[in-house]
């Protein structure tokens, strides 16, 4: 506890005859001087510039302190950073490295920072699609949901041979009465329920799940092929895409498909034999036991023909747990075991991803009144996903932190408190930090790509 204090001073007390002081006195100082690294990251693959462009500014030139992309670029980093409230900006607004992300040192006018307020920053989220006295900017939503898919297809320098896009919806509770929200049985509160689409650790979509998945899943499929015609695609789902609209898109597309498919009576009916086998193992040894059984099957009437399935018949537990999977994949690629075990089990991965985006990056912050604010809301935090991810292929791929998660990598990496100083604009950051190492290594691989982007060969 403090033993004396004043305005300028904090008494702390003797340590080893030494007096501990404590006092706001060390000028311009930052605690996210990591946050570099972003910047690093967003001139490598050019992410801000971009989303700015997918909004239309109506508002008059010579009024404007903030632009559009300095707007849209403080909440992806600020995302990026963990301040998920738009009330955290405004304490942000005067952070120094927050003015260096943005490339705008001082306000042109005296009673502005150098970025924007809350204020600001809420008409930029509460934007319409045609302005209005308050509300001038607005945003293209075929313009934002196509640039998580080019960048995906930037990152790569050669089409690959194939590719597997994960889809799940996941559950965003609502604790208000926000436009659009619903009732949802099996999660049993109100909420939206948003699409994810990755490939890996890349993120290709999220929107709406109500506008459904074919139409998305198409969108994405005709632009990947516009830069990779050949490229083999499979969709990868549990039972609640195993629908005939999706399954007949795909086969009269060449995309391949892999979901869970829920069971019934008379799927259980197919693997009777399996199951008494897997019994019969499980109580001879006490410990699960499983068999695979690989047939023709289709549905009594929503289906428009027999298909491939694959069916787990296990015993665990004293009980019974079967489960299926409905495939376009042929026996030859891969049989029943390998199939359910390797290639459709995998997609539980995705489940991680989906919680860097709302655990680590807020993507689950939707109290906005309208849906639209409230996808503008996802978009930005999936736009701070996509940068992270790019911090983590590009710079992190040969350090210690190549696996790990956007928490961790913020936690890590980018929260580093520094001492600005202006003139140069430098930031002396802690000679001791457990990550220099690292940090550094990964400067110079954003450095090295930020130049290889700006002069193509």
């Amino acid at each position: 506890m403090p033993t004396e204090c004043s305005a300028e001073r904090f008494d702390f007390g003797v340590v080893e005859g030494r007096a501990v002081e404590a006092a706001f006195d060390a000028g311009l100082v930052t605690s996210d001087a990591g946050a570099l690294l972003l910047g690093a990251t967003d001139r490598a693959i050019d992410l801000v510039r971009r989303f700015a462009g997918c909004f239309r500014d109506h508002r008059r030139p010579d009024l404007i302190e903030h632009t559009v992309g300095t707007l849209i670029g403080q909440r992806v980093f600020g995302i990026a950073l963990g301040y998920e409230d738009l009330n955290d900006h405004d304490e942000l607004r005067h952070d120094p490295l927050m003015a260096v992300l943005a490339g705008k040192l001082e306000a042109r006018r005296e009673d502005c920072a150098p970025v924007a307020g809350k204020s600001t920053l809420n008409r930029l989220e509460l934007s319409r699609n045609e302005p209005s006295r308050y509300h001038k900017i607005a945003y293209e939503a075929a313009a934002i949901e196509a640039l998580p898919v080019t960048l995906f297809l930037e990152a790569h320098k050669r089409p690959p041979r194939q590719i597997i896009l994960d889809l799940d919806a996941t559950d965003d509770p609502l604790h208000g009465h926000q436009e659009g929200r619903f009732f949802h049985g099996y999660y049993d509160c109100y909420c939206y329920l948003p699409l994810y689409v990755f490939c890996g650790r890349h993120l290709l979509a999220d929107f709406d799940a109500s506008a459904g998945s074919v139409a998305e899943v198409e969108r994405i499929v005709r632009q990947i092929r516009a830069r990779w015609p050949f490229v083999r695609i499979v969709l990868r789902a549990d039972s609640g895409f195993a629908r005939e609209a999706l399954m007949t898109w795909c086969e009269q597309n060449r995309v391949d498909y892999l979901f869970g498919l829920a069971r019934n009576t008379r799927l259980v009916a197919m693997i009777e034999e399996e199951l008494a086998a897997a019994r019969v193992a499980a109580e001879k040894t006490g410990r699960p036991a499983r068999r695979f059984r690989d047939f023709q099957w289709s549905t009594l009437g929503t289906w428009s023909r027999r298909r491939r399935v694959v069916a787990k018949a296990e015993w665990t537990k004293g009980e019974a747990n079967p489960r299926f999977v409905v495939t376009s994949l042929k026996r030859a690629e891969a049989g029943a075991r390998q199939l359910y075990e390797d290639i459709y089990c995998a997609r539980g991965e995705m489940e991680n991803r989906i919680k860097e985006c709302q655990l680590d990056l807020y993507a689950d912050r939707t109290s906005a009144v309208t849906m639209r604010a409230n996808q503008l809301r996802l978009w930005l935090a999936s736009m701070a996903y996509v940068l992270i991810c790019a911090l983590r292929r590009i710079g992190l791929a040969e350090t210690t932190f190549a696996d790990a998660t956007c928490g961790t990598i913020r936690l890590k990496l980018l929260k580093i408190g520094a001492l600005v100083r202006v003139r140069r604009i430098k930031i002396a950051m802690a000679s001791a930090s457990p990550a220099a190492q690292e940090w550094g290594h990964v400067a110079r691989r954003l450095a090295e790509a930020a130049k290889a982007r700006a002069s193509p060969a």
